[in-house]
């Protein structure tokens, strides 16, 4: 069992070291143990949780996540998370789906739950504040207030029972999360992640970072996320390092700390990386320790990956995976420096990690097919999914004889490294040709101008759609429609480059820095005439 195997074992090993570095603040292993132990015990007393039951977390990053997903699996239960920044409806829709019986969550967002769970199964709401469990209160939390939540039992009420019951057994195979996706085809879903999958994972990482004493996992993903949860929490567990939080991510604070604790190992997506790069603090800092640096979960741009290096004399390794295989299914493995792919410019998205399959397949039919030639991303392992809770009929169209659909646009090359071309709903239709959004924005974020990019399709009469590129300038430089378009035009097809350029002070993203095409769509889908030519 994941979860009280290995809080359980940190704890012989190493009782009396930080488990938990929150800010400035260091959490014991001894002392999170015992909080988790009083947490799963007052939660299968108190509040009568059963194995196999579902407990919602709408939490940010705070040492209440990793004690409360330890305490959930110790009991046998199941944790959903949840996005903190959801709305009702949005939470409403996992509370229901899920069949969650306790949500705990920040006071803040007390609330948002309050009213969400109205008709649901929850029974129970337990709050924390961010402020909870911290030796002194940082700059980055100035300003923020405890809040009253009527109704609500306190998470330190609970635990200050000291209570403790021995753990209860759960099978490997056994559900550990059911992790919501986006919903980009509909209603969000929740698919299973096992206890087995997550170890596996968490293995590969810490394998893959050769994680141990003296390291430190620096969590820059959301923990309710996939990455989060099994390459930052889960991987923390079983490497049995301590978990560096900070709430939210924020670039400043994010340098500092690295800094304080001399953080070594760290995941996220590439705009966090960007953020720090563009951060005025960053040449004072001595990052000298984190060398163990990885991105994922949306593109990762050559340019990027060479002023990371720059910067910092890190190199930044490439990953791919999704929410149904645990995070990383495909690893650039550390020591090793991504291919480029000759003929867009991408940068390999790794090899399968050990214990997985891959292949590719033509989109039509997913029959094989060669290498270097484009298809869907097929993969099977212990990581992926065994499917969507409680729908049948959605995981027979995505798992067939354990090959998960990835719905990802692919190529595999003659050493058997893998490239990610685009997701098969983004693709732009031109004329008849296709379009792949991935290889328009490889070519303008290699202008010096461009801090961001995102490129989506827009209907026109004559052409069927047409590309239309979102860019964001960097600060002080100039950067015209004409010199965009003109750009692209000497590096790509003709049909592939864009009609039309969008300016924006920022692209919308989801959590985890993938853009948000839907409202990109939305908003090129003006009355604005096409580029010329």
């Amino acid at each position: 069992m994941l979860g009280d195997e290995l809080f359980e074992r940190a704890l012989r090993e190493r009782s009396g070291e930080p488990a938990i570095l929150y800010f400035d603040t260091a959490i014991a292993c001894a002392e999170a143990a015992a909080m988790a132990r009083a947490l799963s015990a007052a939660l299968r007393g108190e509040l009568g949780l059963a194995p196999g039951d579902r407990v919602a977390l709408m939490l940010q990053n705070v040492p209440a996540f990793p004690i409360a997903v330890h305490a959930v699996w110790r009991c046998g239960g199941v944790i959903t998370s949840v996005n903190p920044m959801s709305k009702e409806r949005e939470l409403r829709h996992q509370l229901l789906d899920s069949g969650a019986r306790v949500v705990i969550c920040l006071e803040s967002l007390h609330p948002v739950v309050a009213a969400a769970r109205v008709g649901t199964a929850v029974e129970h709401v337990v709050t924390v504040s961010e402020l909870e469990m911290l030796d002194e209160v940082p700059p980055a939390l100035a300003g923020h207030e405890r809040r009253d939540c009527p109704g609500a039992i306190p998470l330190a009420e609970l635990i200050a029972g000291g209570g403790e019951l021995a753990a209860v057994e759960v099978d490997p195979d056994a559900t550990a999360a059911l992790s919501y996706t986006s919903g980009t085809t509909g209603p969000p879903k929740g698919a299973i992640n096992t206890h087995r999958a997550l170890a596996h994972t968490a293995g590969a990482m810490r394998d893959w970072g050769a994680l141990g004493a003296g390291d430190v996992t620096v969590a820059m993903a959301p923990l309710f996320h996939i990455t989060g949860l099994a390459c930052h929490l889960a991987t923390s567990r079983v490497s049995t390092t301590p978990l560096l939080l900070m709430h939210r991510f924020e670039a400043g604070e994010m340098l500092r700390l690295v800094e304080h604790w001399r953080g070594s190992y760290v995941i996220g997506p590439l705009t966090a990386f960007i953020a720090l790069l563009d951060h005025p603090s960053l040449p004072e800092r001595d990052l000298s320790s984190l060398t163990k640096t990885a991105s994922g979960g949306a593109p990762v741009y050559a340019t990027v990956v060479e002023r990371w290096e720059r910067a910092t004399g890190s190199y930044l390794h490439n990953t791919y995976g999704l929410t149904e295989t645990a995070a990383p299914s495909h690893l650039v493995p550390r020591g090793s420096r991504a291919p480029v792919d000759a003929e867009s410019g991408a940068l390999s998205v790794g090899l399968p990690i050990a214990g997985n399959e891959s292949r590719v397949a033509r989109v039509e039919d997913g029959a094989p097919v060669a290498d270097g030639e484009e298809g869907e991303i097929l993969t099977r392992g212990p990581g992926v999914t065994p499917g969507y809770w409680g729908r049948p009929e959605e995981t027979v169209a995505a798992i067939e004889d354990g090959w998960l659909h990835t719905g990802d646009v692919g190529k595999r090359d003659a050493d058997g490294w893998y490239y990610l071309v685009d997701r098969i709903k983004d693709m732009i239709i031109v004329s008849g040709y296709k379009v792949w959004p991935r290889e328009v924005e490889d070519v303008i974020f290699q202008h010096p101008a461009v801090a961001e990019a995102a490129v989506v399709g827009a209907a026109d009469e004559y052409r069927g759609e047409v590309p239309v590129a979102h860019v964001v300038v960097r600060p002080g430089a100039e950067l015209g429609e004409e010199e965009v378009i003109r750009f692209c035009r000497e590096r790509l097809a003709v049909y592939k480059a864009p009609r039309r350029v969008v300016f924006a002070a920022e692209i919308p993203k989801t959590q985890t820095g993938k853009a948000l095409r839907r409202e990109l769509r939305a908003a090129a889908a003006g009355d604005r005439p096409a580029a010329p030519g």
